[in-house]
């Protein structure tokens, strides 16, 4: 029987990750808006209600983190082959501390998602109901993020720190056989980087619909951007400045295009961009719609950084699981 030897010359590092999306940012960063906005779009849409999904995903990593400290994979057929999944047993305190939020409110919606019939306790046994609520298979976001995880790796290609040619359907199928670990991964990726954002705009649909405008206008900059396939790539502060340069007031989008494309009630949106203009971190036009302010964009730039370090570390894992496989 041979042993499989990993040459750990063809692996990588999170720092040769980070290093390669960062000086490829302006190619990469549309991929990866849409890859987020894409994702918040699926957290609210299970119960129109942020914080209920970010506790239901805090539940089920820690019960894929036991399944990796026990050396237990399933493939993604495997792992819903059931409607129901059981998880460990948790404590209020313990979720406060992961989503940084007040016991009181993750009290509330615990109970509300009992209420709901979405956690179910049985004897011992503490169980997540996905015939509860409009559960949707990660399918699409599978394709979404392997799309994503594809073009890092031409990057890295291109930076001559990755050997291995890879096309998006070698990525998604390793995702999918190994879904348990490598979706592990991606919660160990999203849940920071979405409480992140908690932090710095004291609520997770304000960030939403900021994300919204934020998308809408960096877009369109990047696309102008990417125009000429002959240019090479700019890193993410060159990137950032133009954006910041071009924040045009003709590139706005009103409360109702948020609401038709987030599926957040037009009188929230409304009512949250108030805060926003009053934070300084959105304006409106004259055509009455939302634009991004250069002077916050700039706050949150530094901020950004930090976070790439959480994508960074996921796809590190994901290419380098292609390696070895």
């Amino acid at each position: 029987m041979s042993i499989q030897e990993i040459d750990f010359s063809k692996t990588l590092t999170d720092d040769q990750v980070y290093e390669s999306i960062m000086s490829h940012y302006s190619t990469l960063s549309k991929d990866w808006i849409s890859h987020q906005w894409n994702w918040m779009n699926n957290v609210y849409a299970s119960f129109n209600d942020h914080y209920k999904y970010m506790i239901i995903i805090s539940l089920v990593e820690k019960t894929l983190q036991f399944y990796d400290q026990m050396n237990i994979q399933y493939s993604y057929e495997e792992y819903y082959s059931k409607s129901y999944q059981q998880i460990e047993k948790f404590s209020i305190t313990e979720l406060c501390e992961k989503l940084d939020l007040p016991k009181e409110t993750v009290r509330r919606k615990v109970l509300e998602l009992e209420k709901e019939g979405v956690i179910t306790r049985n004897k011992k046994k503490i169980i997540i109901d996905r015939k509860a609520f409009p559960f949707v298979k990660p399918d699409n976001q599978i394709k979404i993020s392997s799309k994503y995880i594809y073009l890092v790796s031409l990057a890295l290609n291109k930076d001559k720190v990755y050997s291995k040619k890879l096309d998006q359907k070698a990525i998604e199928n390793v995702i999918k056989k190994k879904f348990s670990l490598s979706w592990r991964w991606f919660y160990r990726m999203q849940i920071p980087l979405i409480i992140g954002y908690h932090k710095f705009f004291k609520d997770l649909t304000t960030f939403h619909i900021w994300g919204t405008v934020c998308m809408n206008q960096v877009l369109n900059v990047t696309d102008q951007l990417n125009s000429d396939k002959n240019k090479p790539s700019l890193d993410y502060f060159t990137t950032s400045n133009i954006v910041i340069e071009n924040l045009g007031a003709e590139t706005g989008i009103s409360a109702m295009s948020i609401s038709d494309m987030t599926n957040i009630p037009r009188a929230t949106i409304i009512r949250k961009c108030k805060y926003l203009i009053k934070e300084d971190l959105i304006k409106m036009n004259e055509k009455k719609q939302y634009v991004l302010t250069s002077m916050n964009f700039r706050k949150i730039l530094p901020y950004q950084t930090e976070i790439f370090k959480f994508k960074a570390k996921f796809i590190r894992k994901v290419l380098n699981l292609l390696v070895i496989s």
